[in-house]
C-alpha cells in the first residue's frame, strides 16, 4: 500500500482546517472588536475636548462682551490669547478665537500670532458664522503626516452667532493606542493559534491515531493475519467504528477459514478424483486443471495454464470455444495409440451467473476405454453367439426341409442327414454349456468346491483317459514327477480346465505328432504347460486367445466343431482358483498352454 504524504494526511487536514477555522474567528472577532473600539476611543476623545469647550465659549463671550472704551481693561486679543493659552493642552495643536467678521481675535499657538487679526478662509468656520452648526473631520497633516482632528463650533451671544472656535486636536494618539491594542490583539492571537495548534495536534491525534490504527489493521488482513485487533480507544463514534471493524475481522477471519476448509476440500477431491477435471476464465483459457487430466491428456499442469481449452483437448481443428459452451452432450476423445486404446467422455458445464454472464467453463473428462472395450466385446460376443447359433440352425433346416421334401424315405441319405443335424445339434448344446458355464462365473455368487488332490495322479487320469480314446496316431510325452503332490482344487471344473486344453492340443496337432505334458513346482505354485505340434499361434494373437469366441483359424475351428469358449472359461475358472495361465507359441513348431495353481508345501505334509 502506497504511503500517504505528510500534507495529505487527515492529521495535517485536519490541523490546517481547525487553524484556519479559528484564524478565520479571531480575524473576525478582531475586525468588529478594533471598528468598535476605534469609534469608541475617537468619540471619547471628541468628547473629551467638547467636553471642555463650553467653558471655554463662557469665557470668550464674557471678554467679548466688555466696554473696551475703558483704557484700563486689557485689548480683547491680549485676553483672548491668554483664554486660549490656558485652554490649549497636549492633545490640542491649537486653538483659534474668530470673531462674527471673518477676523482671527486670538491663537494658542505663539509661534503664529501673527495670523490673529487677518480673516479666517476656513469654509467650516465660514458656515458657522453663517448661521450653521458646529462640524469637525479627520485628515492627514501634510507636514507631519500625522490624523489630527478639526472642530469648528459656534460662539453665541443671546442666541445670534458672535464668533466661532476653531480647535486642532492630536488624535493621532487615539490610533497609536490603537496600534498598541492591535499589536497586542495579534500577539494573543499568535498565542492562541499556538495553543490552538497545539490542542489540534492533540485533538487530531485522538481521531487519527484509530484510524491509522485501522488501516495498519486492513493492510495486515490484506497479508492474511486476521490475529490482530484494532484498539479502542472510547465510546464514541470512532470507538463504535473500531469495533465494527473488529467485528468484520472476526468475520473475515470465520469467512476465511471456512473457504480454505472448502478450498482444501475442494482441492483434496479434485486431486483424489477418478476423474479429470479442467475449468476455464471467460475466454476459453485454462485456469484449473487437476492431476488427473494432467495425467490423462499427458501434459504438465504449469504449462497448460493460460492456455485454449480447445487445445489442450486437440479439438481446436473441430471445435471453437463458442461451440463447447453450447455443447449439450459430451464428445468422445480417441487418444488411442498402435499399442494402447485409450478413449475419453468428455462432459461440458457452463460456469453462469443469474444474470446469464459466462463465466468459464467446466470440462469433465473421463477414462471409458474399459467401458468402450466392454461395450466392443459385448458387440462382438452378441454378434460371435448370432453367427455360432445360425450356422447350426441354418444347417439343420436346410437338413431337415430336404427330410422334408423327401429325403426322409432315401435310406442312404437319411441317415446322412438325421446324422449332421444330430451333430450340430451337439454342437449347439455345448455352445450354450460353455455360456451357461461363462453366465455362471461372471455372476458374484459363483464359487468353487475345493477339495485336497494329488494332483500328480489326478493329472495322470485325465491324461491315461484321453490316451486311450485318441483317434489319431499322436503320442503322449510325460514329464511328471514320481511322489504324490497335495492342492486344494475343484475337481470337476479343473477337469474342465485341462479337457479343454488336451482337447485343443489334440486338435491342433499334426498325425504322428506328440503332446508334452510337464509339471514344475515353483514358490509357493506349481506350473502345469501341455504343448503341441500344430501350426502355433502368431505372436500379436497370443493375449487374444482367452478371449471369447476368439480363434485363430476360425474355418479351421468351426470344421473341427469348436466353440471359441474353451480357453476363456480355462481362464476364468483358473482364476477362481488363484492362479494365472497363458500362452507361448512359435508359428509352424507349436503351442504351449501354461497355468499355475496355488502349493503350500507345510500344508501338504497334513495330507500325504
Amino acid at each position: 500500500m502506497e504511503k500517504v504524504g505528510f500534507f495529505r494526511s487527515v492529521h495535517v487536514k485536519f490541523v490546517t482546517i481547525y487553524l484556519l477555522l479559528i484564524l478565520i474567528a479571531m480575524q473576525i472577532i478582531g475586525v468588529y472588536f478594533i471598528n468598535k473600539l476605534e469609534d469608541q476611543l475617537v468619540r471619547n476623545f471628541q468628547q473629551s475636548i467638547e467636553g471642555r469647550l463650553p467653558l471655554l465659549e463662557y469665557s470668550l463671550v464674557e471678554e467679548m462682551m466688555k466696554d473696551r472704551t475703558d483704557e484700563s481693561i486689557p485689548p480683547l486679543e491680549e485676553e483672548v490669547g491668554k483664554l486660549l493659552a490656558d485652554f490649549s493642552a497636549q492633545d490640542i495643536s491649537e486653538v483659534r478665537a474668530i470673531n462674527n467678521r471673518s477676523l482671527i481675535i486670538g491663537t494658542s499657538e505663539r509661534n503664529n500670532q501673527s495670523i490673529v487679526g487677518q480673516k479666517t478662509t476656513d469654509v467650516m468656520v465660514k458656515r458657522i458664522l453663517a448661521g450653521g452648526e458646529k462640524e469637525d473631520k479627520i485628515f492627514i497633516d501634510e507636514q507631519s503626516g500625522n490624523r489630527v482632528w478639526i472642530l469648528a463650533t459656534p460662539i453665541k451671544i443671546g442666541g445670534e452667532v458672535a464668533g466661532s472656535i476653531y480647535l486642532v486636536a492630536k488624535i493621532e494618539t487615539v490610533f497609536d493606542q490603537l496600534e498598541e491594542i492591535n499589536q497586542i490583539f495579534i500577539s494573543a492571537t499568535l498565542i492562541a493559534m499556538l495553543i490552538t495548534a497545539v490542542l489540534g495536534i492533540l485533538v487530531a491525534r485522538t481521531i487519527t491515531r484509530p484510524i491509522s490504527d485501522m488501516k495498519r489493521q486492513a493492510v495486515a488482513m490484506a497479508k492474511g493475519n486476521f490475529s490482530r485487533k484494532v484498539r479502542v480507544y472510547g465510546d464514541d463514534e470512532i470507538g463504535q467504528l473500531a469495533i465494527s471493524f473488529n467485528h468484520l475481522t472476526r468475520k473475515l477471519q470465520e469467512a476465511q477459514a471456512m473457504t480454505e476448509g472448502e478450498r482444501r476440500k475442494l482441492s483434496s477431491v479434485l486431486s483424489n478424483m477418478t476423474d479429470g477435471v479442467v475449468a476455464t476464465d471467460r475466454k476459453g483459457r485454462v485456469i484449473l486443471i487437476n492431476e488427473r487430466a494432467s495425467q490423462m491428456l499427458n501434459v504438465s499442469r504449469e504449462t497448460m495454464i493460460s492456455q485454449p481449452v480447445t487445445e489442450l483437448l486437440l479439438l481446436d481443428d473441430q471445435y471453437s470455444f463458442e461451440d463447447l459452451l453450447d455443447q449439450q452432450e459430451p464428445i468422445v476423445l480417441d487418444y488411442s495409440t498402435d499399442e494402447s486404446p485409450f478413449i475419453l467422455r468428455a462432459n461440458f458445464s457452463v460456469i453462469q451467473r443469474d444474470t446469464g454472464f459466462v463465466n468459464g467453463l467446466i470440462v469433465v473428462l473421463h477414462d471409458v476405454t474399459e467401458e468402450e472395450k466392454i461395450e466392443a466385446e459385448r458387440r462382438e460376443f452378441v454378434a460371435n453367439v448370432s453367427h455360432e447359433l445360425r450356422t447350426p440352425l441354418t444347417t439343420m433346416r436346410s437338413y431337415l426341409e430336404a427330410l422334408t421334401d423327401g429325403a426322409i424315405h432315401d435310406r442312404e441319405l437319411a441317415p446322412r442327414f438325421l446324422d449332421v443335424t444330430q451333430n450340430e445339434t451337439e454342437r449347439m448344446i455345448r455352445l450354450v454349456n460353455d455360456l451357461l458355464k461363462l453366465s455362471k462365473m461372471d455372476s458374484k455368487d459363483y464359487e468353487i468346491n475345493p477339495t485336497w488332490v494329488d494332483f500328480v495322479l489326478f493329472f495322470n487320469h485325465i491324461i491315461d483317459r484321453f490316451e486311450m480314446t485318441k483317434e489319431r496316431h499322436i503320442t503322449f510325452k510325460r514329464m511328471l514327477p514320481d511322489k504324490a503332490m497335495f492342492i486344494k482344487v475343484d475337481e470337476d471344473k479343473l477337469t474342465q480346465v485341462i479337457d479343454n486344453i488336451i482337447s485343443n492340443a489334440l486338435k491342433y496337432s499334426p498325425e504322428g505328432g506328440q503332446v508334452t505334458f510337464r509339471l514344475k513346482v515353483l514358490d509357493e505354485q506349481i506350473q502345469i504347460s501341455i504343448s503341441d505340434q500344430g501350426l502355433g499361434i502368431p505372436k500379436e494373437n497370443l493375449e487374444k486367445v482367452f478371449e471369447r469366441f476368439y480363434r485363430v483359424d476360425k474355418a479351421r475351428t468351426r470344421r473341427l466343431g469348436g466353440t471359441g469358449l474353451g480357453l476363456a472359461i480355462a481362464k476364468e475358472m483358473i482364476g477362481a482358483h488363484g492362479g494365472d495361465i497363458w500362452a507361448r507359441s512359435v508359428e509352424g513348431k507349436g503351442t504351449t498352454i501354461i497355468f499355475t495353481l496355488p502349493y503350500d508345501p507345510e500344508q501338504e505334509d497334513d495330507w500325504s
